[in-house]
C-alpha cells in the first residue's frame, strides 16, 4: 500500500472559460470586473490567463473546449460595481449577473381562490431537506405567496440538519403529531416542540433541527412559497440566552406552549378557541389560533384576511361555502378561504380541532346575516 503524500500547501479550483482572443477579455476581467491577474502565458503570445477575485478564481483558456459560461456577481452595492450594470457579457462570451448578496424576502401579491386538499385524494410526499417528507397542501401556493407543508420524519431519531435560516416574511413551525427538538438562536438551550405546541421563526433566526420522535408531524406555513435557506458555518446553537426583547425583521420569536395556554370565546359562535400569541410576536403579520367545538349555533361568516388557511387536526366537519358545493372534511384535511367568501363550519365533531393561519393577522370577520 503507498502512502498518500502529504500536501504542503494550499488547494485551489479554477473555473475554465474559453476565449477566442485573450487580449479582449484581460481588461474586462480586471477592470470590469475588479478582479485580479494571477498568471499569464506564454510571454511571447498569451493564450492563457488566471484571475481571481470575489471568492472565485477563473482560468481564461484561448481555444478551450468548454461553454463561454455564466458567472453571478454577489454584491449588497450592486449600483457601485461595473457601472450599476446588471447583466453583462465578457469578450469571450461569458455572462455575468450581478445580483443581490443578501437575500430578500420579497412579498408576491396573494391570487385568492377556494382551495380544499384532502389527505384521502393520495397527494404525493416528496423527500425535502434533510430527508424530511413534504406534503404540499395549497396546490396552488396562492400564485407563489404562500406555502403550507405537510411535514413528518417516519423514523425519528437524530436529524441530519446544519444551522440555517430562511429569508421569509412569516414562517410557522407547529407540531401536530410527536415531539422535535430544535436549537434556536438567543433562545437557550435546546426547546422541544410537543403535539399542540408552536413557534414563529422570525426572519433570519438561526435555528437547527436537533431529534424528534417516531412519526413526527409538522405544518410549516411560510411566506413567500419560494424562499432561500442559507446555512451559517460560522454559528454553534446553543449560544446562549440572548436578549428576550430581540426582534428580526420586527418579529420577536414566539413559543407557544399548549399546556400553557388557556381557551376563550372565538370570533364566530359554536366555538372556542385558544391564541399562540403570534400575531403580538409578528405586529400583526400573522395570526395563529387552534379552535375547538364549544357550545352554541355556528353561523355563516366572511372575514378580509388576505390569506386564510385552516388544517384539520382532528374530527371532522361540514364546510359550506357559498358556490361551492358542500365539503366533508376529517384529519389531514386543509382548505383556504379567499376574502369576502360566505362560510359555514357545519356538523362539526365533538373532538373538532382546527389550527387557523391568518396573514394578516389582524383582518376582521363579519358574521352574515
Amino acid at each position: 500500500m503507498t502512502d498518500r503524500p502529504i500536501l504542503a500547501g494550499p488547494i485551489l479550483a479554477e473555473v475554465v472559460l474559453p476565449t477566442q482572443e485573450l487580449r479582449n477579455d484581460i481588461p474586462f476581467f480586471t477592470k470590469t470586473l475588479g478582479m485580479r491577474l494571477e498568471t499569464i502565458f506564454p510571454a511571447d503570445d498569451p493564450s492563457v490567463a488566471s484571475f481571481s477575485g470575489h471568492g472565485l478564481r477563473v482560468r481564461i483558456e484561448k481555444g478551450a473546449a468548454t461553454p463561454p459560461g455564466h458567472l453571478r456577481i454577489l454584491t449588497d452595492d450592486p449600483a457601485g460595481f461595473a457601472d450599476g450594470q446588471r447583466q453583462l457579457t465578457a469578450p469571450n462570451g461569458t455572462r455575468i449577473d450581478v445580483v443581490p448578496l443578501t437575500p430578500v424576502a420579497v412579498p408576491i401579491a396573494a391570487e385568492h381562490a377556494f382551495v380544499v386538499r384532502r389527505l384521502r385524494d393520495g397527494a404525493p410526499w416528496v423527500i425535502g431537506r434533510a430527508g424530511m417528507h413534504y406534503r404540499d397542501l395549497i396546490p396552488t401556493r396562492l400564485g407563489g405567496s404562500v406555502i403550507a407543508s405537510h411535514i413528518r420524519i417516519p423514523d425519528g431519531g437524530p436529524v441530519p440538519d446544519m444551522v440555517h435560516y430562511h429569508t421569509v416574511g412569516f414562517q410557522l413551525i407547529f407540531c401536530y403529531r410527536g415531539w422535535v427538538d430544535v436549537l434556536y438562536e438567543d433562545q437557550g438551550e435546546m426547546i422541544r416542540l410537543h403535539a399542540g405546541d408552536c413557534v414563529n421563526q422570525p426572519p433570519g433566526i438561526r435555528h437547527r433541527v436537533v431529534e424528534a420522535s417516531p412519526n413526527i408531524e409538522v405544518i410549516e406555513i411560510g411566506v413567500p412559497a419560494e424562499h432561500v435557506t442559507t446555512i451559517d458555518h460560522s454559528l454553534s446553537l446553543p449560544n446562549g440566552k440572548g436578549d428576550p426583547a430581540r426582534e428580526w425583521d420586527g418579529q420577536k420569536f414566539v413559543h407557544h406552549v399548549k399546556d400553557k395556554a388557556s381557551w376563550g370565546p372565538f370570533r364566530i359562535p359554536g366555538f372556542t378557541a385558544r391564541d399562540t400569541g403570534m400575531a403580538a410576536g409578528t405586529k400583526g403579520v400573522a395570526g395563529i389560533q387552534v379552535i375547538r367545538k364549544g357550545d352554541g349555533t355556528p353561523v355563516a361568516s366572511r372575514h378580509d384576511a388576505d390569506i386564510h388557511f385552516t388544517f384539520v387536526m382532528d374530527g371532522t366537519l361540514r364546510l359550506d361555502a357559498d358556490g361551492q358545493e358542500p365539503r366533508d372534511l376529517e384529519a389531514g384535511d386543509a382548505f383556504v378561504i379567499p376574502p369576502g367568501m360566505v362560510v359555514t363550519y357545519a356538523e362539526a365533531s365533538e373532538d373538532l380541532e382546527l389550527l387557523e393561519v391568518a396573514l394578516r393577522g389582524d383582518f376582521a370577520t363579519t358574521l352574515a346575516d
